[in-house]
């Protein structure tokens, strides 16, 4: 089976478009959805697109999905990560709130040539916890502990990432939507029978520029300001390792 990993999608519906028309994207028999696919400008029309896949796609629930289900009865808050999460969540319809809550934390996954495969969303027991290229091995095998398969995709640190643990094999497919890799474009991987990580060019000004109003009191610049100015990988690595360490 060839499998696309399609992670962090973030509401970016020009970027999801743009590696759907990839023809290894088209060919794969299953495109598994890594998570935090709705916390973005255009919520209702992405998540509306994937579930379109039906049967070929596989979904697993991101921390942005968990946190936008459960403010669909909350008051916004002040700050701007709560209020934009408020407005993603107002957004969408009940019936896509549900199939939000309802997603699995990890999915497992036979691939041609690589056996099975664990996806999950951070790590295969949480969807927010932190690791990233740099966070230490003896961290890593805390977080790997009791996994079986050999192969772990992830995401949510929006850096596309490969190496060895322990024998396990963790992959970040990267981020479709928001990646932090200091250029354009979305970021993903295809595995079958190995994994390669990928980039699709799309026209990212004009994605953000559709999106401009799109947010909390017509005010998109929560998303477009990092989709323009995206951070490095190794920037974004070291912060996440600092916000890991609570500092």
């Amino acid at each position: 089976m060839l499998v696309a990993a399609l992670y962090d999608v973030h509401g970016n519906l020009p970027a999801i478009e743009a590696v759907l028309a990839e023809p290894d994207v088209r060919a794969a028999e299953l495109i598994v959805v890594g998570g935090d696919c709705v916390a973005g400008p255009q919520p209702r029309e992405t998540l509306e697109r994937l579930l379109a896949l039906g049967d070929r796609a596989r979904f697993v629930r991101g921390n942005a999905d968990r946190e936008t289900v459960e403010s669909r009865d909350a008051p916004s808050r002040d700050d701007e990560i709560g209020a934009a999460t408020h407005w993603v969540a107002q957004q969408l319809s009940g019936g896509q709130l549900d199939f939000l809550a309802a997603l699995p934390l990890t999915t497992v996954v036979e691939v041609d040539g690589l056996g099975e495969v664990l996806f999950c969303h951070a790590t295969p027991r949480d969807d927010e916890v932190i690791f990233t290229r740099l966070t230490p091995e003896e961290r890593m095998r805390e977080l790997l502990a009791g996994v079986e398969q050999r192969i772990v995709v992830c995401g949510h640190t929006h850096v596309q990432v490969d190496r060895e643990v322990a024998g396990v094999r963790v992959v970040n497919a990267g981020s479709v939507g928001l990646p932090y890799e200091g250029g354009p474009g979305a970021y993903w991987a295809l595995l079958g029978p190995d994994v390669e990580h990928r980039r699709t060019e799309y026209d990212v000004d004009a994605a953000a520029a559709d999106f401009a109003d799109k947010g909390p009191d017509g005010d998109g610049s929560w998303f477009t300001s990092t989709l323009l100015e995206a951070p490095t990988a190794e920037h974004a690595s070291e912060t996440f390792e600092r916000m890991a360490r609570g500092e």
